[in-house]
């Protein structure tokens, strides 16, 4: 791994970037939250780990996809590493509730991380134990590796910051965003 920092604002060279996959519920509100996390290059909504070809939103939805709702990060590890993503992960969703975030519900809101890359399991697991901690129920979170990944459809992508006053947006996607920023402002962007 690169270990020489990127100074703000230069371009990342290619060949450094990592990608995580994660699953926390709806797309949208974890998309809102990485998108402002400094050292996070680009955050793409989709689907993963679930059997159908070429899912879309609506299978997705029906629950006979078996797919996730999920977000692909893309991310300079010399800026932020992957353990801060995912403590950033843990503490914007809950992670002890299976296939539910708030009143979402079904197998594609459950939890999961699908790591991209063999070497990225060790600190998922390391970290998946030391978060356990912080939560009064166990973590029922998924640890696999990515497959089946399908982007979401367009009308998906960059969702809260092209509809803010939609109501899902306004009532469970800036709050969570007001939080993650209050508790997170070192790692703004």
């Amino acid at each position: 791994m690169n270990t020489t920092a990127i100074p703000e604002g230069a371009e990342t060279p290619p060949d450094s970037a990592e990608l995580i996959t994660l699953a926390g519920g709806c797309f949208w509100c974890l998309e809102a939250v990485f998108r402002q996390v400094r050292g996070v290059l680009d955050v793409e909504c989709g689907y993963s780990n679930g059997w159908a070809a070429d899912p879309d939103y609506d299978i997705v939805c029906s629950g006979t996809s078996g797919h996730a709702e999920v977000v692909r990060i893309r991310f300079d590890p010399t800026r932020v590493e992957l353990a801060t993503l995912l403590r950033i992960f843990f503490a914007i969703h809950d992670p002890t509730t299976p296939d539910r975030q708030g009143n979402d519900l079904g197998s594609q809101y459950r939890s999961g991380i699908y790591w991209h890359a063999q070497g990225q399991r060790a600190v998922i697991e390391w970290t998946v134990v030391q978060q356990a901690a912080n939560f009064a129920a166990p973590i029922v979170t998924e640890v696999a590796p990515l497959s089946n990944y399908c982007p979401a459809e367009a009308f998906h992508q960059r969702y809260f910051e092209r509809h803010p006053s939609q109501g899902y947006c306004a009532v469970v996607i800036a709050p969570k965003l007001d939080h993650f920023r209050a508790d997170w402002a070192d790692w703004l962007a």
